[in-house]
């Protein structure tokens, strides 16, 4: 495979690229997004995204202003995250197993002037919004008690059609959350450039996805790990993502395999191991579809890469990566990897200059390279 080239104009709002040229490539009616029965056309997409942008601009939301995301997977969540970037604002994405001090906190820290939030989630937020100072407005998806916004009523009699804001590549686009095992947690800012590099440099270069390829993840969009593998990866090359938007149970999460047929699927080690404590070697789920298994988080052990091998019948799939420490992540198990061997890779750390286009050098096969652009 050639080396990664990603060129990007100096004025650039990142929903064109992941959203809106899909229309003029000529997939409008190719299923970005299948959900619980549903399912999302790119063109349908573009409307769901470009109605929440609409919405946004309605409220008075400008450019630079946090817009606090807290949705389960599920269109919405496209719809929302990608409709506040297209429009020029800052999306907050949040993490929805917690409890009302934490989203106290995120909604203090970020001075987010909207929240959007997911009927789910109301008892815990409830509580704390009326001593949120910046917070101007409160949008539910589905039904509560109280004066509040619900998606349905907002979103409808926007317009369909919406141009994207100027942004600028190097301009913040969105919000992720650490963990905060070393405390609060803080936010990771990301950049309109940023997810194009990590698509071509990760998702092309190594998973080599297409637009032929279907993708599923246990992790969820509001992981930096799930939004890459379960919308980013696939709306980059024009792919079908799979979302599911409960509590990722093992017997859930192979049932959604076997009966969506992914090609890429994507989990951590501790999932990778309850999968296989909840079947059994005589009656495996069908997971023929899947050409590569990804897992991340922490480091996957041989014995659970063995078995995954000869219970399901998948031979020399599973890429491992450790992001503990982001600075010295490395593969384990890649494919074509003899056996059950560990795999590790040297780690080069490249300067890239900040300039368009960047070009990503190759190096030998045993060593792997984290590009640094500044």
């Amino acid at each position: 495979m050639e080396d990664p080239v990603v060129r990007l104009p100096s004025r650039y709002n990142m929903a064109t690229h992941f959203v809106d040229r899909h229309i003029d490539e000529g997939r409008a009616d190719k299923v970005a997004i299948i959900s619980e029965g549903r399912q999302v056309t790119y063109a349908g997409l573009e409307e769901m995204v470009n109605q929440f942008g609409n919405g946004l601009k309605e409220i008075g939301v400008e450019s630079g202003d946090r817009v606090l995301v807290l949705l389960p997977d599920c269109p919405e969540f496209a719809a929302a995250y990608l409709g506040t970037v297209k429009a020029g604002a800052v999306a907050v994405l949040t993490n929805t197993a917690l409890r009302g001090p934490d989203y106290a906190y995120f909604l203090d820290e970020s001075e987010a002037k909207v929240l959007i939030v997911d009927s789910a989630f109301w008892t815990e937020v409830q509580p704390i919004l009326a001593e949120r100072k910046a917070l101007g407005h409160v949008i539910v998806r589905g039904t509560v008690a109280g004066d509040h916004l619900t998606w349905s009523d907002w979103i409808e009699g926007q317009s369909p059609g919406l141009a994207a804001a100027d942004t600028g590549r190097d301009d913040v686009a969105f919000w992720l959350w650490t963990s905060g095992s070393t405390g609060l947690s803080k936010a990771a800012v990301h950049r309109h450039r940023d997810w194009n590099y990590c698509s071509e440099c990760f998702a092309r270069s190594i998973l080599d996805i297409g637009a032929d390829d279907v993708t599923f993840s246990s992790s969820k969009l509001f992981h930096a790990y799930g939004l890459g593998n379960a919308l980013m990866f696939p709306l980059h090359v024009g792919a079908t993502t799979v979302l599911y938007p409960g509590r990722p149970t093992p017997e859930i999460i192979l049932q959604a395999v076997e009966d969506h047929q992914p090609t890429l699927f994507y989990s951590v080690p501790t999932l990778y191991a309850a999968m296989l404590a909840a079947t059994h070697r005589d009656n495996p789920y069908d997971l023929a579809s899947v050409r590569h298994c990804v897992s991340a988080a922490e480091p996957l052990p041989p014995a659970i890469f063995q078995r995954w091998q000869e219970r399901f019948g998948l031979d020399e799939t599973i890429l491992n990566f450790d992001g503990r420490n982001p600075l010295t992540r490395y593969l384990e198990h890649v494919v074509g990897a003899p056996g059950v061997k560990k795999e590790v890779f040297l780690v080069a750390i490249v300067l890239v200059a900040a300039q368009e286009p960047a070009v990503f050098p190759t190096f030998p096969a045993q060593l792997r390279t984290i590009p640094v652009v500044g």
